[in-house]
């Protein structure tokens, strides 16, 4: 029994290295991986490149499938080219398998040490992220050096023996053991690693390894699938497509297995060689066979998962993707994504508002008023998504980002508050009582209103790019906007005086709807503060300023 456990605790090291690896390289690199992939793909080949890359520094075609998948949700790319990035990203973890196979248990403790030192001293920036990384690299040949001495004694026992000769007698037994543990372990590239060590230690034959390695591959596409089961079609249709691929491919090698053994293996020496360079080889011959026939299982995919009708209600495209949520840096893009679409909703009340003052239309102001409903649910959706990201998990400049997110839908929620609170005023006050502004205070209503709809457009421009100069532009415009708004209410004033019928009945409205408008901008004008902020290039003592002007 204690050799047992020895071994498992050593097979479960194996996974969390290698998860330590995959989640320290996506804080670190995160953001560049993403743009690398984007920038790349513009043909089958160099998508495919840019997966063997990519999956080769995130030890993950599962972490690489996520994150091509997500671009095909957003569509940013096209289905075919994110399957033969898939088809690289399967070639570049096992290039990473047949690294670890040589004897790199020297490495070991110099990573371990080094790593945790880095760590420890500088846990909050990329240094200690870096350590993070060495800690996973150590951990992982550590642990191939506990497996092999572990199932040395293993080997001896009657059950396990027994358990070894069943599956030697039953290829689809090892293909399913192999995908089974590799669902578990969330890990191929771990169960590739773990099989190549026990063939070296004579736990199990050859012939059953090869089995197992094929297993595993079959099971890192479905792990892909499961993994994205809850997602939007679009995103769902990259891993169904590649966990295809490794179907027809499993279908095409099994019957090769023999003559593998018998005409290729006795040029490669040890068994672990054997093992991991007929991982290689399977998805080396995967990519050819599959490379020029990528459109053929897109439309296969598109059939066996069609894209839903879109209709006023669902053809928006939903960003808040769950499975990007294992990946901080993307899970951030995504809400980013749909905080936009939150800012175009406002937008569309906020035009739609000056129509209702001119036209009288109360349809058009019920409709913009139930808008605020789906303002109020994108707030709370896209709030509960970004407190599932782990915070730790975030570097310094997404952490940042996180707050900007949070602080931007605040805002937006908060102006489509007050622009429904003014369709109400203006339907008790305005459109049921017969009353109409002036011809004076409409220019001055106008006037503002068109500067609020710029001053959106800039906010949302500040939020996207996160640009310094854009954001102190907004801030000017605050100062405009509040010398405006005491300008109207000082003419309007003034109009009172000289008894102007209208302005006398819609006074109240008039004031109090410059008033709100002046808010809204306000809220508006908050986006820069962060923007600003991060790059230090707020006054300590706005604050107390802003008050000051404020009372004068």
């Amino acid at each position: 029994m204690k050799h047992l456990l020895n071994l498992l605790a050593a097979i479960a090291l194996l996974v969390w290295g290698t998860h330590l690896v995959r989640t320290g390289i996506l804080r670190v690199f995160g953001a560049n991986l993403r743009h690398v992939l984007s920038r790349s793909i513009s043909n089958r080949y160099t998508a495919a490149i840019s997966g063997i890359g990519v999956t080769a520094l995130v030890q993950s075609s599962t972490a690489t499938s996520l994150i091509v998948s997500s671009f095909v949700g957003q569509g940013l790319v096209a289905l075919p080219l994110a399957l033969a990035v898939m088809l690289g990203a399967d070639i570049g973890t096992s290039l990473m398998a047949v690294v670890f196979s040589f004897d790199l248990s020297w490495l070991s403790p110099l990573f371990i040490f080094v790593g945790v030192v880095l760590f420890i001293s500088r846990q909050d920036t990329h240094t200690g992220r870096v350590g993070r990384i060495l800690i996973g690299l150590g951990l992982m040949l550590l642990a191939l050096r506990l497996v092999t001495a572990s199932t040395a004694v293993l080997t001896q026992a009657p059950a396990i023996k027994a358990l070894l000769a069943s599956l030697s007698s039953d290829l689809l037994l090892e293909i399913t053991a192999g995908a089974f543990l590799a669902v578990v372990s969330y890990s191929s590239l771990a169960i590739v690693l773990l099989t190549a060590t026990l063939a070296t230690s004579g736990v199990i034959p050859i012939d059953v390894a090869l089995g197992l390695v094929l297993g595993a591959n079959l099971g890192s596409g479905l792990l892909a699938v499961l993994t994205t089961g809850r997602s939007a079609i679009e995103v769902r249709q990259v891993p169904l497509g590649n966990l295809l691929f490794k179907v027809f491919g499993v279908v095409m090698a099994a019957p090769l297995v023999g003559l593998w053994l018998r005409h290729v293996r006795p040029y490669l020496g040890e068994p672990a060689a054997v093992v991991v360079l007929f991982h290689l080889s399977f998805n080396v011959l995967v990519g050819l066979v599959f490379i020029g026939s990528i459109s053929v299982v897109a439309r296969w995919v598109e059939k066996l998962l069609p894209k839903p009708v879109k209709t006023a209600i669902n053809g928006r495209p939903h960003h808040l993707d769950p499975s990007a949520l294992s990946t901080p840096s993307l899970a951030i893009s995504c809400a980013a994504r749909e905080a936009l679409h939150q800012a175009d909703v406002v937008e569309t009340m906020l035009r739609g508002m000056l129509e209702v003052i001119k036209k009288d239309d109360l349809k058009l102001a019920e409709d913009l008023r139930k808008m605020d409903d789906t303002v109020d649910l994108l707030y709370s959706t896209i709030k509960y998504y970004l407190t599932k990201i782990s915070r730790e998990a975030l570097a310094e400049e997404e952490s940042r980002r996180w707050t900007d997110i949070i602080s931007f839908v605040i805002n937006m929620e908060q102006i489509g508050d007050i622009i429904e609170r003014i369709l109400i005023d203006i339907e008790d006050k305005k459109i049921k009582p017969g009353r109409n502004f002036s011809e004076a205070g409409m220019l001055e209503i106008t006037e503002l209103h068109d500067r609020l709809i710029d001053n959106l457009r800039l906010g949302m421009s500040v939020f996207l790019n996160g640009s310094v100069r854009d954001a102190q532009k907004l801030l000017e415009e605050k100062a405009r906007f509040r010398d405006l708004e005491r300008a109207y209410a000082t003419t309007h004033l003034s109009r009172l005086s000289a008894n102007t019928v209208q302005s006398l009945e819609t006074s109240s409205l008039h004031i109090d709807l410059i008033s709100d408008l002046k808010r809204i901008n306000s809220h508006i004008c908050s986006i820069a503060y962060p923007i600003l902020d991060s790059a230090g290039a707020l006054a300590p003592n706005r604050l107390r300023q802003t008050a000051l002007i404020d009372q004068s």
